[in-house]
């Protein structure tokens, strides 16, 4: 184990800290990816929620019945939830829930500071091209579930193995995906917080040029690429820093203590 329980739940984690930081997952996965993180977090004194999205860690069936929107809905509610006891909330997100934490920190502006590990603002190679092959009139149209060939895209050998993930991509809810991308890209110039960009150079999902337009439209505080993690980069070999790297920028963004 990386050094917490390989559970696809939803968790809280109560610190002694003075900010609230709502922690969110990627796409097929499950809060187990930002596991670790969380209790990083929670051991520097911050408070923890990181809610399991809508469709994840359940059935791929309900996973395509899903809308980007009900994502979002679940991470409004959780800084909701999370606001009733802290007077700042952080949004940190891996993958799909950095491009959650960027959208809804576009809009809620009682958010106070946002880190965005490995989000995607577009795919390339074969992820790509089973977004467009199964869009209508594609050659796979049709088709309701791809394999997630190689299962996740993470270094770490026991990270993979423990990752209880889905092993397919429902293809409505990969077409969700696509769209939020784009929902997310043009709401990037909204986001006044200080932002946090980390990735890695060998991530196969997200390519790293991703990282450089977040950067370049929200203006980010900072940007970390690392050498030699993958896509899942909370769980990965370079865990540790990056769970340093997060836990420096939200006590330099943090300046009113939680409400008692």
């Amino acid at each position: 184990m990386v050094g917490h329980h390989a559970s696809s739940e939803a968790f809280d984690l109560v610190g002694d800290g003075e900010m609230g930081v709502v922690l969110l997952h990627g796409f097929t996965g499950t809060p187990y990816e930002v596991g670790y993180l969380g209790q990083q977090l929670a051991s520097a004194g911050y408070t923890v929620r990181a809610p399991r999205l809508p469709g994840h860690g359940t059935s791929l069936a309900e996973l395509d019945e899903t809308r980007w929107e009900d994502w979002v809905a679940c991470v409004e509610q959780a800084v909701d939830d999370l606001g009733r006891r802290c007077r700042q909330i952080a949004l940190v997100g891996q993958s799909l829930g950095g491009l959650l934490a960027l959208y809804v920190a576009s809009h809620r502006k009682d958010v106070v500071s946002v880190a965005a590990l490995a989000a995607p603002l577009w795919l390339e190679g074969l992820s790509a091209r089973a977004a467009r092959w199964t869009r209508p009139g594609g050659p796979l149209a049709g088709v309701r579930r791809l394999p997630k060939l190689g299962g996740s895209d993470v270094r770490d050998p026991r990270s993979k193995a423990e990752n209880p993930c889905y092993d397919g991509v429902p293809t409505r809810a990969l077409a969700q995906l696509m769209t939020f991308m784009k929902v997310t890209d043009d709401a990037l110039p909204e986001v006044t917080q200080p932002v946090l960009v980390l990735h890695a150079t060998q991530d196969h999902t997200a390519p790293v040029a991703c990282a450089q337009r977040i950067a370049e439209r929200t203006h980010a505080r900072r940007v970390r690429i690392l050498p030699r993690s993958y896509h899942l980069i909370a769980v990965d070999v370079e865990r540790d820093i990056v769970a340093a790297e997060v836990v420096d920028f939200l006590r330099k963004t943090k300046d009113q203590p939680c409400a008692t």
